[in-house]
């Protein structure tokens, strides 16, 4: 008996069922109807896999059936090799054919008369596909298939393949133009594409039956070509032309497209002409203001055209005010000489109308009284209305002179406050601007420069707008800039170009500020480590007015560049001091206050002996400054607040105590006390409002400065009082008495108050003292600082005689009272009583004479010290150093600990004092 394994497995066979059969040697092999067999892949092997010999079933009802077809003795085992459902799938000829899944094993005994039963069966069944029994033991491949073991076999493994009569090397010949198709089990020719058998059959089978020949595809399909295409028979193909004028598409071979025969690079047309592309074809025609030469046609490639002369010819449509100019291939509708393009009908060609250039209207500034302003305009008023296109240049003279006149010899101008000076040039510049812009117009392709006898000069070119630069100057200035920047975008009438240099115009720009922008200032500020409040600015050059055809210069498209000549007497002044920098500036319009120097825009380029070349973005009026910056200093800072803080902690206490102290009441206490009052106030007023934080000059800083003004003149006053005084104690002890207190108050407040009347009347008449960009002090305008300084040094001056004089009388009576003094002791008493009389006395203002001047910062360290230890010098002088006051001290002392007081010191004291009193001065007289 002879062991068989069986894979059962659920099989669905849709097609044909292979049928399965043991053999000897326990190998289970497949037997496929006829049609079917095992892939090659798997030929040859111990495939256990398949369907059942019976009809399949599903799911656990094939395990079933199994069992009950199998015979007595036959065992269930496991096959030695697995049945997997995907190699099942594949047997069977692919997943159409059935799904397979494994479910089971069951391995049947047959017994080996069983297994010579089926090898005795006709061998067809196992005889491969495309083949034929052989006597019943084998079998033959048929016709246009063989086999690998030859062309009969006998091993059910072997399989019929298709013989490839095609590939070489073939005895199989087509003939010309026709190809070798195989097929299974034989083979045909075709004609390649292009050509087909004469007789319209597909496939022939050699070359004897070839009668190939070539297919005409353009008579076939005449549209085979698209739009335009020509078709061209060739030999197996054919091909489509395009006609003149057109070419094939890239993209689309059978396509004809349009040829653009005016592409850049290919014109065809001669340079006078204009190429116009056509569908096919193209044409060479005359632009608009050209025509064809005699004997020219106007449209053919062979065209040649020249310049048409409208404006001769009468085909121009400009306006009766205007002249028409011929230009290449077009015209120009100008103004002629004095008239000027209306306004809303200007830059355009056949709609341009002009009129008469007329004298622009210019008002006064408002709010600005001045009798030589008024005339000045009353002069620019003639002017307008006696004005003559026909002559401009005078007329343009004529205001210059004027407005040299109005700066030489400004009058009752000098006299306007700050803010109305600023104003009224901000007037004159414009206006000037204005006018000279205006009445250049008048001008065609011409240029002059004016010097006015009062120092002013005016370049002024007008021509035609060109290309590049153009370069316009004079003895003060002298300007590079573009053509396009002068005239204008989209302009074609003359392009005025100016410059109006005004050597006088810095009497009205004087004491301007200067507006730093942010970026300059954080430099200023990094370099200085301080802050930075503005600057002193000085001209060094001629202020210019530069003006243009072109009114949008806020923002040019390229920078101008201008070299400007410093003015003869800045000689001295080019050398920088500490804190000093040359900037190029230029005149900011602010509205009513006029306006400021401001430097955003422009840069120095370079700087010479005598010049200095800067570039800006913008245009305005310009000038080259020395700027002075007001940089804080800090530690003078802290040093004020700090010295006049305790200063007027100690006159507090030197005011209290001689209201207080009884003992010491008298007419030198009167001095003392309005001395210390005056001291105070000022200081409190100094310390509070000096800074002008605005930088202009309003009510407040006008009053603060007047308030200092009167309180520091009062305090000198009351110095002046004290030496007298000083001088009267040391004479009257053996020769007289002082002054009486009325007089010392008529003195003492009376003297500063007329001072200051009368210079606030000179202020107000001049509308400018009190007060300046800076501090709240007195201007150096018109010397009306000296209404301080004159008193104020003659004061110092009388107290330093008296302090000497004072000194050796002191010297005298000392040697006098006690000959045989120590030289030492004498030494120290009479320094101790220098010292303290040189503060009382005020002679530490002489640093202070210099205290607004920016470059004295040395003296102003030293004035700012000693000054603020005046107060505290006064209380050690005539408090602490004074003997009954120190008493007093004692005694408001002991009450306030509730101590009783001590009415044997007291006695012992006045002794003491009493006693004192015939062998020397007391500390009051000798001035301690």
């Amino acid at each position: 008996m002879t062991r068989v394994c069986v894979c059962v497995c659920v099989c669905v066979c849709v097609r044909a069922r292979a049928r399965a059969r043991s053999v000897p040697g326990s190998v289970f092999l497949l037997h496929f109807p006829v049609g079917f067999q095992l892939p090659r892949q798997f030929r040859g092997g111990p495939w256990a896999s398949g369907c059942l010999p019976t009809p399949s079933y599903k799911g656990p009802a094939a395990l079933e059936k199994a069992r009950t077809a199998a015979q007595p003795g036959d065992t269930e085992q496991p096959c030695l090799v697995t049945c997997s459902p995907p190699l099942a799938a594949q047997i069977m000829g692919g997943p159409h054919h059935g799904v397979f899944l494994l479910f089971h094993v069951l391995c049947v005994s047959l017994t080996l008369s069983e297994v010579g039963a089926q090898s005795t069966k006709a061998c067809a069944r196992w005889c491969p596909l495309n083949s034929s029994c052989v006597n019943s033991t084998a079998c033959r491949c048929n016709l246009g298939f063989s086999a690998s073991s030859g062309e009969v076999f006998t091993s059910p493994s072997d399989s019929c393949d298709d013989i490839n009569e095609c590939a070489p090397p073939t005895t199989v010949s087509c003939g010309k133009n026709a190809d070798c198709q195989n097929t299974e089990g034989g083979y045909h020719c075709t004609c390649v594409p292009g050509y087909e058998l004469a007789s319209g059959a597909p496939i022939f089978r050699n070359e004897n039956e070839n009668t190939c020949q070539d297919v005409d595809e353009c008579q076939q399909k005449p549209k085979i070509c698209k739009s335009r295409g020509i078709c061209i028979n060739t030999q197996g193909s054919y091909t489509c032309q395009c006609p003149p004028g057109f070419k094939l598409n890239p993209r689309d071979p059978k396509l004809c497209t349009d040829v653009n025969e005016c592409t850049p690079g290919s014109n065809p047309c001669h340079n006078s002409t204009h190429c116009f592309n056509l569908v096919g074809r193209y044409e060479c025609r005359c632009r608009p203001g050209w025509k064809p030469i005699p004997g020219s046609p106007n449209g053919p490639n062979n065209t040649i055209c020249e310049d048409k002369d409208e404006c001769s010819s009468g085909e121009h449509k400009c306006h009766n005010s205007t002249i028409c100019t011929n230009t290449v291939g077009s015209y120009a509708c100008h103004c002629r000489r004095g008239w000027v393009p209306k306004p809303g009908f200007q830059n355009k060609k056949n709609t341009t109308v002009c009129e008469e250039v007329s004298f622009p209207t210019w008002t006064p500034p408002p709010g600005i009284k001045s009798q030589s302003l008024s005339l000045f305009f009353e002069r620019v008023q003639n002017m307008r209305r006696d004005f003559k296109a026909d002559l401009t240049q005078k007329t343009m003279k004529d205001l210059i002179v004027s407005l040299d006149d109005l700066l030489k010899t400004p009058g009752d101008l000098e006299a306007l406050n700050l803010s109305s000076r600023h104003q009224t040039a901000t007037s004159l510049l414009t206006g000037l601007e204005e006018i000279l812009r205006t009445l250049g117009k008048a001008f065609s392709n011409d240029s002059f420069t004016f010097y006015s006898p009062g120092g002013t000069v005016l370049s002024l070119v007008v021509q035609e707008p060109g290309s590049g630069n153009i370069t316009v100057g004079q003895s003060h200035a002298r300007m590079l800039l573009d053509w396009a920047v002068a005239a204008g975008a989209g302009k074609s009438d003359p392009t005025v170009v100016g410059i109006l240099s005004i050597p006088n115009m810095q009497k009205l720009l004087s004491n301007s500020s200067l507006d730093l922008d942010l970026e300059k200032k954080a430099k200023l500020e990094e370099c200085y480590e301080s802050s930075v409040h503005g600057a002193q600015l000085r001209l060094l050059s001629a202020v210019n007015s530069v003006f243009l055809s072109n009114t949008n210069t806020d923002k040019l498209d390229s920078p101008v560049t201008f070299a400007f000549s410093h003015l003869p007497g800045t000689q001295e002044q080019k050398e920088h001091g500490p804190r000093e920098e040359r900037i190029c500036a230029f005149w900011k319009h602010d509205g009513s206050n006029g306006g400021h120097w401001a430097t955003s825009g422009c840069r120095i380029l370079g700087n010479g002996n005598d010049s200095t070349t800067c570039q800006c973005n913008h245009l305005s009026s310009f000038a080259i400054l020395v700027a002075h910056y007001n940089v804080e200093d800090p530690k003078l800072a802290l040093i004020t607040k700090v010295g006049l803080s305790l200063s007027l902690v100690c006159l507090l206490l030197c005011i209290l105590t001689f209201l207080l102290v009884r003992p010491i009441q008298g007419s030198r206490t009167t001095v003392h006390l309005h001395l210390c009052i005056c001291l105070f106030v000022g200081s409190a007023i100094f310390l509070a409002g000096i800074e002008n934080e605005g930088g202009q000059v309003g009510l407040r800083c006008s009053l603060v400065a007047g308030l200092l003004h009167y309180w520091f003149l009062a305090a000198f006053c009351w110095m002046s009082l004290e030496g007298m005084e000083l001088y009267f104690l040391v004479v009257r002890v053996f020769q007289g008495q002082g002054l009486r207190k009325r007089w010392l108050c008529l003195i003492g407040y009376g003297v500063p108050l007329v001072i200051v009347v009368i210079s606030a009347i000179f202020a107000a008449t001049y509308k400018e003292g009190y007060g300046n960009a800076l501090y709240c002090w007195l201007s150096h305008k018109h010397g009306f600082h000296w209404s301080f300084q004159g008193p104020v040094t003659f004061i110092v001056l009388c107290n330093a005689v008296i302090f000497v004089t004072t000194v050796w009388k002191l010297t005298q009576k000392f040697s006098e009272i006690n000959p045989d003094i120590k030289k030492l002791k004498k030494a120290r008493v009479l320094t101790i009583t220098a010292i303290a009389q040189l503060f009382v006395l005020g002679c530490t203002w002489v640093f202070g004479l210099l205290l607004f001047d920016p470059r004295s910062w040395v003296l102003s360290y030293i004035f700012t010290i000693l000054n603020c230890l005046q107060g505290f010098f006064l209380f050690l002088l005539y408090c602490l150093l004074n003997k009954k006051v120190r008493e007093e001290y004692r005694k408001w002392a002991c009450m306030v600990t509730r101590n009783k007081y001590s009415e044997f010191a007291t006695t012992t004291s006045a002794s003491s004092s009493s006693h004192s009193q015939t062998r020397a001065l007391r500390p009051s007289q000798s001035g301690m």
